[in-house]
């Protein structure tokens, strides 16, 4: 069945005609200049390899009021054990020629939370209204390397960025033995009153004392938890589990959408994984879940768009980790159709090799197309971490990693990628790429369980034009910059 995957995508790829690429304009560095939480001290006795004056796993979003404020935000000072000294936002009012940063206050030590040590997970989404949200994962570290508290933060800013309100905690537990991870955040673009929150929460079993993983992996059980505002961010809901498969399951990547239809339906994606055999969905699953009154009510069972094939990307020539978005799917919607759009690396493609896959419904979620390749790397090189977006003309756009242009001379140069499909996006040869930026050695990347940039790299969308937001290694392990590009048709 693989090598007649394989084999089906190399064909339309070399017979097919794709449509004309997106052209990147100049690369700005987002978050040039030295850390603004460089002085802090105040969490720096915790365990792990503090690597101070990097950025990583950013996330962005357009002020749908005023184009021209881009914000984006990231982890600041990544620390090796998980974590980051705060998160930071960098905010831009020219459309992303420039940016200063500003750290999110009051979700960590560093940023004037002494109850937390280190923040993770940053996202940020915008209102119709051009109220702005970012959210957090908030965590104590102990030196014992359990966290405890761990919780989900999330701040409001009116002035797209600049000035923030107080921290807002939509969870905090101080059981050892909970940790809650992997959050994402969606304002509905259609009513500013709603903000949906939705993340993983990791639960080990009685007597272990600590969670056998802390992050990005399969955990004893993993129920998705949610809240929403109903009222512009003044209050939130009491978060709830919505979806929970039970002991030795869970679900991680949760990321919502939000439908064009009449009653503005919302579906969640996220990677389900069962480390059991139940419905004969062993492992790691692409899967969807839906509500048709603003996440008041969801659906019980889970909708499969398709298995999930991990596979470790690896250094060729030295075998050390890279820690990519191996587990975390991404989703887009269309606005104008309702067509949703799922990316996420899979293993299927290639034996032992990392690459894109993508597959897309029409329906609202209920029925995927198969997944088809969308990457342009060859098979025994590796694509990793895409995120997608729809522009206003429904073109589909992906940014992924890849390391086709490594040699096996020292380092490992490794490149930021766009590929775009106006229609018929089920066919490989539909999509058209071009390379963002330059190369970079991922050798020089921070190490948290591998060689890290993020488990997920910013997009958004301005009209016709792709916005990017996403990490590179520097000259050391702590010189790791978020670059951002806009592309234009």
């Amino acid at each position: 069945m693989r090598r007649t995957v394989v084999m089906a995508v190399t064909l339309v790829m070399a017979t097919g005609t794709a449509a004309a690429a997106y052209q990147p304009g100049p690369i700005v560095g987002a978050s040039a200049g030295m850390s603004p939480l460089a002085t802090c001290t105040a969490a720096d006795g915790g365990p792990g390899t503090l690597y101070p004056n990097t950025e990583v796993e950013p996330w962005l979003a357009v002020n749908p009021r005023n184009s021209l404020n881009i914000v984006g935000t990231w982890q600041q000072d990544r620390w090796s054990s998980g974590a980051a000294r705060g998160s930071t936002v960098g905010v831009s009012t020219d459309g992303g020629s420039t940016f200063v940063s500003v750290p999110v206050p009051g979700q960590s030590a560093c940023t004037g939370n002494p109850r937390f040590t280190r923040a993770s997970d940053p996202w940020v989404t915008f209102s119709p209204d051009g109220t702005l949200y970012q959210m957090s994962l908030v965590e104590t570290k102990l030196s014992t390397g359990v966290n405890n508290p761990s919780g989900m933060a999330v701040n409001r800013s009116t002035d797209g960025g600049v000035h923030w309100g107080p921290t807002i905690l939509l969870a905090d537990d101080t059981d050892p033995s909970l940790f809650n991870d992997k959050n994402s955040m969606t304002a509905d673009p259609y009513d500013s009153s709603y903000v949906y929150a939705v993340w993983d929460r990791l639960d080990s079993p009685p007597g272990k004392g600590s969670l056998k993983s802390a992050e990005n992996t399969s955990g004893y059980r993993g129920p998705t938890f949610f809240t929403r505002t109903t009222n512009g961010g003044t209050s939130w809901e009491p978060a709830r589990a919505i979806f929970n498969l039970g002991t030795n399951d869970q679900t991680i990547g949760n990321q919502i959408v939000v439908l064009p239809d009449a009653g503005h339906t919302l579906v969640d994606l996220f990677d389900l994984i069962r480390n059991d055999n139940k419905g004969n969905i062993k492992g790691y699953n692409v899967a969807v879940i839906t509500s048709a009154d603003h996440g008041a009510t969801w659906s019980s069972r889970a909708t499969i768009v398709s298995a999930l094939n991990f596979v470790q990307v690896v250094d060729p020539d030295t075998g050390a980790a890279i820690r990519t978005g191996d587990i975390i799917p991404e989703v887009s919607v269309d606005p104008n159709t309702g067509a949703l759009y799922a990316v996420w690396q899979d293993g299927r493609f290639a034996a032992g090799h990392a690459h894109v896959a993508f597959s897309m419904s029409s329906d609202g979620g209920s029925t995927w197309s198969a997944p088809a390749r969308i990457d342009r790397a060859p098979l025994a090189s590796d694509a990793f971490t895409p995120s997608v977006a729809v522009a206003s003309d429904g073109t589909v756009g992906v940014a992924y990693y890849d390391l086709r242009a490594n040699t096996p001379a020292a380092g490992l140069p490794t490149s930021y990628w766009f590929t775009s499909c106006a229609a018929a996006c089920t066919s490989p040869s539909s999509w058209s790429e071009v390379p963002v930026g330059g190369t970079f050695d991922m050798e020089k990347a921070p190490i948290a369980r591998g060689y890290f940039l993020g488990d997920y790299e910013g997009i958004a969308t301005s009209g016709r034009d792709f916005l990017l937001l996403y990490a590179v290694a520097g000259t050391s392990a702590n010189s790791a910059d978020v670059r951002f590009a806009r592309l234009t048709p």
